[in-house]
């Protein structure tokens, strides 16, 4: 299915018909504040499963991410991090960053894998927050590539729509996306470390 939501003033209807496809164990691909996104409902395991052999099974060694509407439920899936560290993500979310952060046993295994991290989203996007938000908790996520060497990732929907229908249950246009990844800090081990610049401004943590 190829839904179209607004980002300026997203269709409660159309944010719910996501929401009870993903609580269906459904694969979706949503817009971000940066690149596209494919996801799931992070307690349905043979979806991440399914996710991580269309984007390769090298992902599966990669920390990997999901989504949230915003940062209340923070504590639910991370160990208690550092008071400056929550306040670095405080100025930062919503916005293009991936925050990895050490996992508690409230994360799938799947998701949170040998070392036990996990990477935070709280993306500057209508579209994709309000999905979060009426499902009621995260959303695993991972980048949608592209395997054209100079075009990483692929920007218009409906090309993408083309190339992933088939193999997901919703493609949501939101719009055409970007084609920078998220800025990439690291926070497990007490500090920030920026390990990827990408479209978030590094200059924020400066202080």
């Amino acid at each position: 299915m190829f839904l179209k939501i607004y980002p300026q003033n997203p269709n409660p209807k159309a944010v719910q018909q996501v929401a009870d496809c993903l609580r269906d164990g459904g694969i979706v691909i949503f817009p971000t504040d940066t690149i596209y996104g494919i996801g799931c409902d992070i307690y349905k395991p043979k979806a991440v499963e399914k996710i991580i052999s269309i984007m390769g099974n090298k992902k599966k060694k990669d920390t990997l991410s999901f989504i949230c509407h915003d940062l209340s439920q923070l504590s639910d899936f991370t160990t208690p991090i550092e008071n400056y560290i929550f306040k670095a993500m405080k100025r930062a979310l919503p916005g293009p960053y991936t925050f990895i952060l050490n996992a508690n046993n409230h994360v799938p295994k799947i998701i949170h894998g040998a070392k036990k991290t996990v990477g935070i989203r709280v993306p500057d996007n209508n579209v994709i927050r309000a999905i979060v938000e009426e499902l009621g908790h995260p959303v695993f996520s991972t980048s949608v590539k592209d395997d054209d060497e100079i075009i990483e990732y692929t920007t218009d929907p409906e090309l993408i729509y083309e190339k992933y229908g088939h193999l997901v249950d919703m493609v949501v246009d939101g719009g055409y996306g970007d084609n920078t990844p998220s800025t990439v800090v690291d926070c497990t081990s007490g500090n920030i470390e920026i390990v990827r610049e990408g479209k978030g401004d590094c200059d924020i943590f400066d202080y």
